[in-house]
């Protein structure tokens, strides 16, 4: 009888019958994507292996750009970490959100693309770092790192509420994401998952079983390592170079137990060190112990300590790499198991990039190359064919509206970014020609200079102002390493007028003005309590 009954009905019912009656064909195949934005910090585009420079192996990041697009010109709009995650929030650069440095506090109050999900039926979560004061908006749960956050024993503050986590911040992050894709999401709803994570933030203290990671490598600098930065005052200035202002304690971990290397910012290290357990000190101690004496013994100085401290460096940010990726693949594996993959877009980024030795630096802020790129990938198998590379130039200005637009969710004029995806998806080959990049936090950490510039596919210029006023411009195909200012070259001229002509157009059409740098400058000097330089 029943052989006979489905004979009889059309194909249409019985998927109807099988589905419970919930949904046809037409709406199972257009359900809403799920989003799993992928997030760390200071995560340099070099030490991703998908972008070909060799420096290590990040096998499952790399499979997102396998199985779907990667970005070779991914940039932010002012390099550094909370404004960057303003940005990505909003879609609005940062004299819009009013998040310019990460003195000042952010207004939750202001729509951003989770809100806008969140009303359209998505369930939302934010989970790890974010580095902005106030119980995140847009979100139905968060699970967060207060700060900057802590590598050990690190404190989170859920839906509001501050507790300590024994462990390692990477993989306890990892698994309160894949706690809420098992346990607290709606399986029926589409959803939405800020995975964020604090590595490889500085300090760079590994997890445990990444301790002897790198351990037969020496690692060669850049060609720039020792860089003069003849004809660039700004870039001289600098306060984040390897050689002379990397700690050798609170960077490079030599905590000596006799207290010999005495540093500025030791105790700082000290108190890290202090959150870990007996168990994680003892690891810890037999690992690092060793190295510490022998540096001592080897009383290193001049360009062998510099190339020693780059070597350490880079030994440690590496390995809380490989952490952030082994929870990387976790969370894929998860989608896979679970039916997920089709239908979830996963994207991988950094709140910016990082410099891991070029022009002799760490850190970021400059609008010079490796901090002003910033890493992505992106995998949604129903849209983007595996293998895709993107050449063209978008910022984190354009996550917000691209989410949005993947939603079939109107976007707010209010937006600024631009959506890109039917970019990857081939759709469009007209796109922007030039970029806009704002920073802001001076006089503080690192000194590096207040500017402002615009970026073309092959040129860029940058005018640095407050308590300087120079202007460099940079050919970045016959000087892709940025060494060479040529903004008073005569050969130049014409481009030079050219490129001012396109910084107006990018102030215009951001709605950026002296006058707002110079508002955003008193608030962060009446921020900081500097107000004897306070700028009528």
């Amino acid at each position: 009888m029943k052989i006979s009954f489905l004979k009889n009905v059309s194909p249409l019912l019985v998927v109807l019958v099988l589905f419970g009656c919930k949904k046809t064909i037409k709406e199972i195949s257009n359900n809403p994507p799920n989003i799993v934005f992928i997030m760390s910090d200071d995560h340099a585009y070099q030490a991703i292996s998908a972008y070909g420079h060799g420096l290590n192996l990040t096998p499952n990041i790399d499979r997102i750009a396998t199985e779907g697009a990667i970005f070779n010109k991914g940039f932010v709009t002012n390099s550094i970490c909370a404004p960057s995650r303003a940005v990505m929030l909003t879609g609005k650069h940062s004299h819009i959100n009013g998040k310019v440095d990460n003195i000042q506090s952010f207004d939750w109050d202001q729509d951003n693309f989770a809100k806008s999900l969140q009303k359209s039926g998505y369930q939302t979560a934010m989970v790890g770092k974010i580095h902005m004061d106030g119980l995140p908006q847009g979100f139905d749960y968060s699970n967060v790192l207060p700060g900057q956050g802590q590598y050990y024993n690190p404190d989170f503050i859920e839906n509001g509420v501050k507790k300590r986590i024994p462990g390692y911040v990477t993989e306890i992050t990892t698994d309160i994401a894949l706690n809420w894709l098992k346990n607290k999401r709606v399986a029926d709803k589409p959803f939405l998952l800020l995975y964020h994570q604090k590595a490889p933030h500085r300090t760079w203290m590994p997890e445990e079983k990444y301790f002897n990671l790198f351990d037969e490598k020496t690692f060669t600098p850049p060609a720039n390592f020792f860089d003069d930065y003849s004809n660039r005052p700004a870039a001289a200035a600098h306060e984040m170079g390897i050689a002379k202002d990397m700690d050798l304690v609170y960077d490079l971990k030599m905590l000596d137990a006799e207290g010999e290397i005495k540093t500025k910012y030791r105790k700082h290290f000290q108190n890290m060190y202090n959150r870990m357990d007996d168990q994680q000190r003892a690891a810890w101690d037999a690992y690092y112990n060793p190295i510490i004496k022998k540096f001592k013994a080897d009383s290193l100085s001049g360009k062998a300590l510099a190339l020693w401290k780059f070597d350490r460096y880079m030994k440690d940010y590496l390995r809380t790499i490989q952490s952030i990726d082994d929870g990387v693949g976790e969370v894929l594996e998860y989608l896979e198991q679970n039916g997920l993959s089709e239908n979830t877009i996963v994207v991988y980024t950094s709140d910016q990039g990082f410099y891991l030795g070029e022009h002799g630096w760490f850190d970021k802020r400059f609008m010079y190359e490796e901090s002003f790129r910033t890493p992505i990938l992106i995998r949604y198998p129903r849209e983007i064919k595996a293998g895709t590379v993107i050449d063209k130039m978008v910022q984190n200005l354009d996550f917000a509206p691209t989410f949005l637009d993947y939603a079939n969710v109107s976007i707010p004029e209010a937006i600024q970014g631009e959506s890109f995806r039917k970019l990857v998806s081939g759709e469009v080959s007209e796109w922007r020609d030039a970029i806009y990049y704002t920073y802001y936090e001076f006089p503080g950490e690192h000194h590096v200079k207040r500017h402002y510039g615009v970026r073309t596919d092959r040129y860029k210029l940058m005018h640095f102002y407050y308590d300087i006023d120079t202007w460099e411009l940079y050919d970045l195909e016959q000087d892709p390493s940025e060494m060479n200012n040529i903004y008073d070259h005569p050969e130049y001229k014409d481009i030079q007028e050219n490129m001012h002509q396109r910084l107006v157009e990018m102030r215009e059409k951001y709605e950026d003005s002296d006058h707002l740098n110079k508002e955003n400058l008193n608030r962060y000097l009446k921020a900081k309590g500097i107000n004897d330089h306070i700028v009528k």
